[in-house]
């Protein structure tokens, strides 16, 4: 279910430099940060506008950065990190560092509904009246995904994807509970409003406008300020690694679909400078939306490769082919099923479009549509 933003990064081990695979980084002391395991500072990244490093437990993206955005009474923030106390704190202290405390919290702008960005949201409504803000793909997955009452029916689902996808039955119980543990990270907090695609963002001295991006979750949103030539790119961009475009309970039809038209959609933006949710801040927009634009066509290559190769291959056959930046066996359970459901979702795409046919059953098997 994408649960863990970027995952093991398909294809992104790959060793060659490609324009967009390296970016320019707006800040090096918060690439170096990343590069050496270290959290980054508290950034102001320009009059007005703070990074704040919040760490995520038991995950190696380490941290999201949470962007505070002044406002005349107080703060609006993109995101809000995982309901842990550490992080917490160090939302708390990083506000501190901008001059702000919780309760100037005006607006919490949630790019996706993973733990990592809207975990703390409810939390930090409850202690300062702000409200949040979701686009309504997303909105409407809060409860199944994330209500005690309910979470037991997408477990359920989960597997039952799982096992049409191929998981020997000695692996399915851990991949498809895999993420049901993180769900004491995230505080049920439904939204205040709804932010549709191109609304203009009630945020005195700033010109912010959603952007829909779906694809690593059904309603992900970037912000874009056309005054301040800054994107807010959420999980859709990163600097270094692609994020997870996976077929899952909650996804839509055809994710990887959607994904690479919104990368298309964002890719000619007159932006100076783009502010992801993890790594580090970069440049160079167009190059790195060309870079994993093309990263995924070899990867679909790779992958209609090894389905022409096998009579009849199912997707566990298939993931378990495929290179990944770490070896198989040394990839956690959570990263598995994330990298499961991806190939699902290359394969997919590749269905759609003729260049695969599925049989269905259980597993579903994949040919060369000949």
């Amino acid at each position: 279910m994408s649960d863990r933003g970027a995952g093991p990064a398909m294809g992104e081990a790959t060793k060659a430099a490609e324009p967009g695979r390296r970016v320019t980084p707006a800040s090096e002391e918060q690439r170096d940060a990343w590069l050496s395991g270290a959290m980054p500072k508290v950034e102001q990244v320009r009059p007005g506008l703070w990074s704040i490093p919040v760490p995520i437990p038991i995950n190696p993206l380490r941290y999201v950065l949470v962007y505070a955005l002044e406002l005349p009474d107080g703060v609006a923030i993109i995101d809000a990190g995982w309901n842990t106390e550490e992080a917490y704190s160090a939302l708390v202290d990083g506000l501190a560092v901008a001059g702000y405390a919780m309760t100037d919290v005006r607006a919490v702008l949630v790019t996706h509904i993973h733990p990592d960005h809207y975990g703390l949201a409810g939390r930090v409504r409850e202690a300062s009246g702000a409200w949040i803000g979701l686009h309504p793909a997303d909105a409407a997955l809060v409860r199944d995904r994330y209500d005690e009452s309910a979470i037991d029916s997408l477990v359920a689902r989960e597997r039952a994807l799982l096992a049409r996808s191929g998981v020997p039955p000695l692996t399915l119980d851990e991949l498809s509970g895999a993420s049901k543990m993180i769900r004491q990270y995230v505080t049920m907090a439904a939204p205040d409003r709804l932010i549709e695609d191109g609304a203009t963002l009630d945020l005195p001295g700033w010109d912010l406008r959603a952007v829909w991006t779906p694809g690593h979750s059904p309603g992900h949103l970037c912000f874009v300020s056309p005054s301040r030539r800054v994107l807010f790119s959420g999980d859709h961009v990163l600097a270094r690694i692609t994020p997870i475009v996976a077929v899952h309970p909650q996804s839509a039809p055809d994710p990887l679909a959607d994904y690479l038209d919104a990368l298309a959609a964002v890719r000619d933006f007159e932006v100076d400078e783009v502010l992801p949710a993890h790594e580090y801040r970069f440049l160079e927009l167009a190059d790195r939306v060309d870079y994993v634009m093309a990263h995924h066509a070899k990867r679909l290559a790779e992958i209609e490769s090894a389905v022409s190769g096998a009579d009849g291959a199912d997707c566990w056959d298939v993931t378990t082919r495929l290179t990944w930046s770490r070896p198989w066996d040394t990839i956690p359970a959570f990263m598995r099923r994330a990298a499961t459901n991806e190939t699902l979702a290359h394969l997919v795409y590749l269905e759609a479009r003729g260049r695969l046919r599925r049989v269905a059953g259980e597993p579903d098997l994949w040919y060369p549509d000949i």
